[in-house]
């Protein structure tokens, strides 16, 4: 009997720490770069590809992604989005700082010297604004098997819980929200969904607490999508959804290009 309890309270705790293991921590970083140094940062963030690829080797990240904003802010704000992600919410916190991506750069790059490696990261940072960073982790995401490749569309909807209705908020886009978008994989209409909580920055002054990314293979899906409507839908159903969307502000919704992959 004992045994059997010793077993059963260790499954347990594997459980719950493959759980946690899972769960997917990332930092959005919104840039800026000035038009006339465009051409001077698509080399740069290629560069980066290859350094990220480095710190995926070593365990640091679990990914990094790059988009292109296609619409939903005026480009004097910012032209591309930025995700690095993490398994581990003190690595997050931590991130990569520039003498370990300079060492990363010597390994991707090793025909360049420390002078060579320390130029290109100045010079990357005199041309480049980070606008906007949001450390945040992932609560929901839809069950798929989408296949993140240079191309695929995604819309990053930037939310914020109306006062007092944090918790009504987060069970509606769990419980209600998800399975609709659940759906639409299911149909074809969307390669996936997932919704996430801000870590930081936090406060009433905060521009938002939370972001929902829904990604499409392509326009076509995309637009599909669009003006799908979901006829066999209850009352009960509608009035659920509607109770979801007067519970948060939608801040903004950004759709933009993924142009580089490091998974």
């Amino acid at each position: 009997m004992k045994k059997l309890l010793f077993f059963l309270i260790c499954g347990m705790l594997w459980v719950s720490s493959l759980k946690a293991q899972q769960t997917q921590y990332m930092v959005f970083e919104f840039i800026k770069v000035e038009n006339d140094q465009l051409f001077d940062y698509i080399e740069f963030k290629d560069l980066m590809e290859k350094v990220y690829r480095q710190a995926l080797n070593d365990k640091q990240i679990t990914g990094w992604d790059f988009w292109s904003l296609q619409s939903g802010a005026d480009h004097s704000d910012f032209q591309y989005i930025m995700v690095t992600h993490y398994n581990d919410p003190v690595k997050m916190m931590n991130g990569l700082d520039e003498p370990t991506m300079m060492e990363y750069t010597k390994i991707a790059y090793p025909h360049l010297n420390s002078a060579q490696v320390s130029k290109i990261f100045q010079e990357s940072l005199s041309i480049r604004d980070t606008r906007m960073r949001l450390y945040m982790r992932e609560v929901a995401e839809t069950k798929d098997n989408f296949q993140m490749k240079p191309g695929v569309l995604a819309s990053f909807d930037l939310m914020k819980a109306n006062e007092g209705q944090f918790e009504k908020y987060e069970t509606a886009e769990s419980e209600v929200f998800k399975p609709i978008h659940q759906k639409y994989i299911d149909q074809g209409l969307m390669g996936h969904w997932s919704f996430l909580r801000t870590a930081l920055p936090l406060g009433s002054e905060a521009n938002s607490t939370h972001l929902t990314m829904n990604m499409y293979k392509d326009y076509m899906q995309f637009f599909n999508a669009q003006a799908y409507e979901d006829m066999n839908q209850t009352a009960s159903q509608r009035e659920a959804v509607n109770e979801g969307l007067n519970s948060r502000d939608q801040k903004w919704v950004y759709l933009a290009t993924l142009e580089n992959i490091v998974r």
